[in-house]
C-alpha cells in the first residue's frame, strides 16, 4: 500500500489543509495526523485541485506517430496535471468504427498514465456525407459519448440534424468545428482585417464561426439533443451562446488556452508557431473570451493540443500546418489571465478544467470534488517560471502542476520526482491497471521539460539560424516577406525570392508566381508537332 501525505495546500481554494490518499484514493481531508510510514509532501504555497479533464486533444495515433503517439501525448497531459484526455477522431485512419474506436481506448489503458477517452467522428472519413457508426461506437468497450469532425466542419444541416437525434438516445453530444467553408475556406489562416490584408494572408473572418454557432444552437433547440462548440474565438460567438443559455438550450462551449492569451498582432513575424485554427483573433474579441469564461457562458477550457513534426510546421506560413501544444501549459495560462487578475479563483478553475468537461463527456470517475473517497488530484503553484512550450515560451507563466495524483506513480522528470520516477520503474512490469497515473510530486514548481518525442530533422536546409536571420528571433523577418517590402494579398501570397535560404516549397512557388509554369521539354515538342 502507497500511502502519501500532502501539506498545506489550499484544498480548490477552500482553504488551507492536508490530504491523506493511500493506494490513489484520498481517506482523509483537513487536519490529519501523520501515519507511519507515509510520505510527507510538503504543499505550503501550492493549490489542490481535482485532476484536470481535456476535451479536445490530438494524440495523432495512429497515422502520424512522428508528430505524437498516445504515450506522449498522455505523458505531457500528466505533467499538465490532466488525468483524462478525450482524443480526436481525426487519425489516420479516422476513429469512425467501433473497431477503431476500442483501438485508441486499449492503447491509452496500456500506456496507463492518464485515462484516454477516444471521440468518434460523425461522418464516415470525415468527409460530411454519411454518418458514421454512431450507435456501435458508442456501444463499444470504449463507451463513445463525444462525437466531432474536429479539424473540419458538419456542413451539411441535415447530416447535424441527423446526428443529434441519433446522439440524444443514448446521451451523447456532438461537438462542432464552427468553419462555413464558404466564408473561411481551407487555406484560411488569419483573422480578417487590417492585418491580414497589409500580410497578405487569407482571411477568416468571426462570422464563419458565429453563421455555423448559429445554426447548430437552433438545431439543438430543434432536436432537444446536446450540441458542444468546440474553440470559441469570437465576440459574436459569445453573444449567441448567451442568448442560447437564456433560453435553454443544451449548448455547452469551449475556449482554448491560446484564445485566451494571444492575439492576432503576433502574426506580424510569419511566424507558424501562431498559425491556429480558428486564428487568433484581436484583443477585443480575447477580452469577451475572458468575462465569457468568468461568467459561465463558456462552459470549459480545452487545450487543442495540436503537435505536429518540425517538416509540417517549419513552413512559410500560408502552407504550414494548423495548431500548437497545449497540455503543459493550459493550467498556467488560466492561472495567469484569469486567476491572477481576479476574474476567477481556484474552485472556479476546477469547475471549467476538471468538474463541468468531465460531465460533458460522461466521465464518472473524473473531475470528483476533493473529498473522501474520492479518487487522486492534481495540485498547481501560483510561482511564475517561465512556460517552455510552443508559444508561450515567449510569455511569462506560472508553472503547471508541479505534481498529479491518479492511480500510480506518473514518471516525472523533476529532481523533485525521483521517488515517484522510480515507483513507477519499479511497477512497468505489472498490468494495465496497476499501471495507471498516480502522482508525481515536486516540492518547487519547475521548468517542465518538453515531454514530446524526438522529431526528424526532416528538411536538412531549414536550419534554426535561417529562422533567426533577422535580428537573431522568428518573431521578427518570419519565413515570407517579413523584411523585404513587397505587396501581398489573399490570393497570391509573396514567398522569399530564391536569394533567401527558406524552404523548397517557397522557392517553387516564387518561381511559379514571377515566370509562370515550366513545360517539360518533351512536351513542348509534341505540342510544337501538333
Amino acid at each position: 500500500m502507497t500511502t502519501t501525505l500532502i501539506t498545506g495546500a489550499d484544498l480548490a481554494g477552500a482553504g488551507r489543509g492536508d490530504l491523506l490518499v493511500e493506494d490513489g484514493v484520498i481517506r482523509a481531508a483537513g487536519s490529519v495526523d501523520r501515519p507511519a510510514g507515509a510520505t510527507v509532501v510538503d504543499a505550503d504555497g501550492l493549490v489542490a485541485l481535482p485532476g484536470l479533464v481535456d476535451l479536445h486533444t490530438h494524440l495523432r495515433e495512429p497515422g502520424r506517430e512522428d508528430a505524437e503517439t498516445i504515450r506522449t501525448g498522455s505523458a505531457a497531459a500528466a505533467v499538465g496535471g490532466y488525468t483524462a484526455v478525450l482524443a480526436m477522431a481525426n487519425t489516420e485512419p479516422v476513429t469512425d468504427t467501433a473497431e477503431a474506436a476500442e483501438r485508441i481506448y486499449d492503447l491509452g489503458r496500456r500506456v496507463g498514465l492518464v485515462d484516454v477517452q477516444p471521440v468518434g467522428a460523425v461522418s464516415k472519413g470525415l468527409a460530411g456525407a454519411e454518418l458514421a457508426e454512431l450507435g456501435l461506437m458508442a456501444r463499444s468497450r470504449a463507451r463513445v459519448r463525444v462525437f466531432s469532425d474536429d479539424g473540419r466542419c458538419v456542413q451539411d444541416a441535415r447530416l447535424m440534424r441527423r446526428a443529434l437525434d441519433y446522439v440524444k438516445a443514448f446521451g451523447g453530444v456532438i461537438s462542432q468545428h464552427s468553419q462555413d467553408s464558404q466564408l473561411a475556406d481551407a487555406n484560411a489562416c488569419c483573422h480578417e482585417g487590417e492585418l491580414s490584408g497589409r500580410l497578405g494572408l487569407p482571411s477568416w473572418p468571426g462570422v464563419a464561426e458565429e453563421v455555423v454557432v448559429a445554426r447548430d444552437v437552433m438545431l439543438a433547440r430543434h432536436t432537444g439533443a446536446r450540441v458542444h462548440v468546440a474553440h470559441v474565438s469570437t465576440a459574436g460567438s459569445v453573444e449567441i451562446l448567451r442568448w442560447a443559455r437564456a433560453q435553454g438550450i443544451p449548448v455547452t462551449a469551449e475556449v482554448t488556452p491560446h484564445h485566451l492569451m494571444l492575439t492576432t498582432d503576433l502574426l506580424a513575424g510569419y511566424d507558424p508557431v501562431y498559425k491556429v485554427n480558428p486564428p487568433l483573433r484581436p484583443d477585443e474579441d480575447v477580452q469577451v473570451l475572458r468575462e465569457a469564461l468568468a461568467d459561465g457562458t463558456i462552459d470549459v477550457v480545452a487545450t487543442d493540443h495540436a503537435p505536429h513534426a518540425r517538416n509540417d510546421k517549419e513552413h512559410a506560413f500560408v502552407t504550414a500546418a494548423f495548431g500548437m501544444l497545449g497540455l503543459e501549459t493550459a493550467l498556467a495560462v488560466v492561472s495567469e489571465v484569469m486567476v491572477r487578475p481576479g476574474l476567477i479563483g481556484w474552485s472556479d478553475v476546477a469547475r471549467v478544467m476538471s468538474t463541468t468537461p468531465a460531465t460533458i463527456a460522461g466521465l464518472e470517475d473524473q473531475g470528483r470534488p476533493l473529498a473522501v473517497g474520492s479518487p487522486p488530484t492534481s495540485r498547481s503553484s501560483t510561482r511564475t517560471p517561465r512556460s517552455p512550450s510552443t508559444a508561450r515560451a515567449r510569455s511569462r507563466c506560472p508553472a503547471t502542476t508541479p505534481g498529479t495524483v491518479a492511480r500510480s506513480p506518473v514518471p516525472c522528470r523533476s529532481p523533485c520526482c525521483a521517488a515517484g520516477s522510480r515507483r513507477a520503474t519499479a511497477s512497468s512490469s505489472t498490468d494495465a491497471d496497476s499501471l495507471r497515473p498516480e502522482r508525481t510530486l515536486a516540492r518547487e514548481p519547475t521548468r517542465l521539460p518538453s515531454t514530446s518525442r524526438a522529431r526528424p530533422r526532416g528538411r536538412p536546409h531549414l536550419h534554426r539560424a535561417v529562422l533567426r536571420r533577422r535580428g537573431g528571433d522568428r518573431g521578427r523577418g518570419g519565413l515570407q516577406h517579413g523584411h523585404d517590402g513587397l505587396p501581398g494579398d489573399a490570393d497570391r501570397p509573396v514567398l522569399p525570392p530564391s536569394g533567401r535560404r527558406d524552404d523548397g516549397a517557397a522557392h517553387r512557388q516564387h518561381g511559379v508566381q514571377r515566370r509562370g509554369r515550366r513545360v517539360l521539354a518533351h512536351l513542348g515538342r509534341r505540342l510544337r508537332r501538333a
